[in-house]
């Protein structure tokens, strides 16, 4: 059985999430449910990141006990993600005591290396990045990746990696590796990066007080990439489980957004190395969700409310929307208009239509028993088939690759053609034929068929859904994948049931326009 192992980064709880968050939580689960679709040993890892200058800031201006702040917000990522069905299998919090400990472990090793010295930084500072930028990378004095956010002039003393001191052995893994940093232009803007030379970076704290105490220095606190970074080996038990982690590390995927891919892919394998710890295999920095071209933000105050996606539309209709009108790869635009066009379009007519129409003429013709197809083979049934067929090819060939609009995009060509399919053999004609009995049998057998590997196809975008198709046609969702992925597994007199309508069709709104 092959290893998977997958991470999400984890969010700050300065704030409630907004849409854009759930895009990165959605994929790396569509990726997480694939690999034990297929039989793979796998396990997700997503969570909180609690210790930050935002997070005691945001504590103080409630008037809360930061702890008691940090439970709260904690408490709402979970509410959120289980609502989209996020199937992780640790949600770890930069709290939880084994994290805890574990950092301490890593940087006792990296400390025992003679890569952290004591020193002082001073910069232009983002307090929402938790980072130091150039004069030249602000724009006019504002954060580039925050652009309401003004950037502070910040001195202190504190400890430092010595980065700089990995930047030949960084380079010749990225030139070894190239899969190790995706996707390509990522990967171009890691090499600028080596290229221009690597700096040392502060890896503690003076002035911040809620976080992790510094070994061997308690008036430090552990800053935020020697603490958020390192939950991707403490979440499968470094420093407390050796067995747990032997088991899982070297992570198969860290999913991120491209605005923290300089700290994934060199500040955070740089640790690693250092510590004498094996590096992740690939790190996938996805896109930003745009609205009207500007990047979502909760201190912009420009975004979208999942709470209110999932409710305008239902949590599994959200997961599909933001993967099929979303490519993983780069920055991508969305609305409620567009969300609603492509819900009607791919949900309510395409494969709401296919499984409702093609059940109910079941019920119709042969009281919902699976007929056995009867006689020749035709053309018509062949394109059915080989569409089908191609679809399960392409959901494995692009899952591996993280393109998850290109897998949809496959799916829905075979329930395209699954409807043509309807619309070409008549089976309200064939009905009415006395000779085309034995032809009518091959056709609802086929596209009960069709409707099985659909299950299978959109399983890991949308869940509940593939669960209540599934249910129809009595398709075992933990069939093994090497059988279940076959054209005709459907047993003849199989029992099906009619449900209701999929996704009804959601009329525009003047709200949902703009």
């Amino acid at each position: 059985m092959a290893k998977f192992y997958v991470t999400t980064a984890i969010v700050y709880v300065n704030a409630p999430p907004h849409l854009g968050y759930i895009y990165e939580l959605v994929g790396t689960d569509v990726l997480a449910r694939y690999h034990r679709l297929v039989g793979d040993d796998t396990f997700f890892l997503t969570g909180t990141d609690e210790h930050s200058q935002n997070v005691e800031r945001q504590a103080r201006e409630k008037g809360q006990d930061t702890r008691a702040y940090t439970d709260r917000m904690a408490e709402v990522y979970r509410e959120i993600e289980a609502s989209f069905s996020i199937s992780y299998d640790r949600f770890i919090r930069t709290e939880d005591a084994d994290h805890v400990r574990g950092v301490q472990t890593l940087l006792a090793k990296i400390q025992a290396r003679g890569d952290i010295y004591e020193g002082s930084y001073e910069g232009w500072y983002c307090v929402a990045s938790e980072q130091f930028f150039q004069e030249s990378e602000l724009i006019n004095g504002y954060c580039p990746y925050h652009p309401t956010i003004k950037a502070v002039w910040l001195k202190e003393k504190n400890y430092f990696f010595a980065l700089a001191r990995y930047q030949e052995r960084l380079q010749v893994h990225i030139d070894k590796h190239p899969e190790f940093i995706q996707p390509e232009s990522r990967r171009n803007e890691v090499l600028g990066w080596l290229k221009a030379g690597l700096q040392d970076f502060s890896i503690s704290r003076s002035t911040v007080k809620w976080g992790i105490p510094f070994p061997g220095d308690p008036g430090q606190v552990v800053y935020v990439w020697g603490d958020a970074l390192v939950n991707y080996i403490t979440g499968v038990g470094y420093g407390t489980d050796e067995a747990m982690f032997k088991r899982w590390w070297p992570a198969d995927l860290h999913v991120i957004g491209k605005d923290i891919t300089r700290f994934h892919a060199l500040y955070w394998p740089a640790m690693l190395l250092s510590a004498g710890v094996s590096l992740p295999r690939r790190i996938w920095a996805h896109g930003f969700m745009t609205v009207r071209g500007e990047r979502m933000s909760k201190s912009a105050g420009n975004f979208l409310d999942p709470l209110e996606a999932r409710d305008r539309f239902g949590a599994d209709a959200v997961r599909y929307l933001i993967m099929r009108e979303l490519p993983f790869d780069r920055d991508g635009d969305t609305s409620w208009e567009t969300m609603t066009d492509r819900f009607n379009a791919d949900l309510a007519n395409d494969l709401g239509n296919f499984v409702y129409r093609s059940l109910s003429m079941l019920q119709r013709y042969f009281d919902g028993k699976v007929p056995a197809p009867d006689g020749d083979t035709i053309p018509l049934d062949k394109k059915l088939r080989t569409a089908f067929e191609q679809a399960v090819r392409d959901l494995e060939r692009h899952l591996k690759a993280v393109d998850f609009t290109g897998s949809l995009e496959s799916t829905w060509q075979a329930i395209n053609r699954g409807n043509k399919y309807i619309e070409e053999s008549a089976p309200w004609v064939l009905a009415k034929q006395s000779d085309q009995r034995k032809r009518l049998q091959t056709v609802m057998y086929n596209l009960v068929e069709a409707i099985r590997l659909t299950c299978y196809l959109i399983a890991p975008f949308m869940p509940e859904t593939s669960q209540r198709i599934a249910s129809q046609v009595k398709a075992d969702l933990k069939a093994p994948w090497a059988t279940a992925r076959e054209w005709g597994r459907v047993a003849p007199r199989t029992q099906t049931t009619l449900g209701g309508v999929l996704f009804p069709r959601i009329e525009k709104k003047p709200e949902l326009v703009g």
